[in-house]
């Protein structure tokens, strides 16, 4: 009589994932940009096997906003 249904769980799924790739691909999208890179990357943080890439990718590379300024490299 109460018990959860299908479209009960299937409604918490939706939520859930949706909040989670908010909480994934807003702080990325602000990240790649302030690296110079086009924000829409970010996008690729909700694909698991390429979210890793990505990370060592932002981690690796060298950032056209630290070319464009005082040449610093963190290195």
């Amino acid at each position: 009589m109460f018990g959860i249904g299908f479209a009960e769980v299937l409604l918490i799924v939706l939520v859930a994932t949706v909040l989670g790739a908010l909480f994934t691909v807003v702080p990325f999208w602000f990240i790649f940009r302030k690296a110079g890179f086009h924000p829409a990357l970010s996008l690729l943080m909700m694909v698991p096997v390429v979210s890793v890439v990505m990370t060592f990718f932002l981690a690796l590379v060298e950032w056209p906003s630290l070319k464009k300024s005082d040449g610093f490299t963190g290195r």
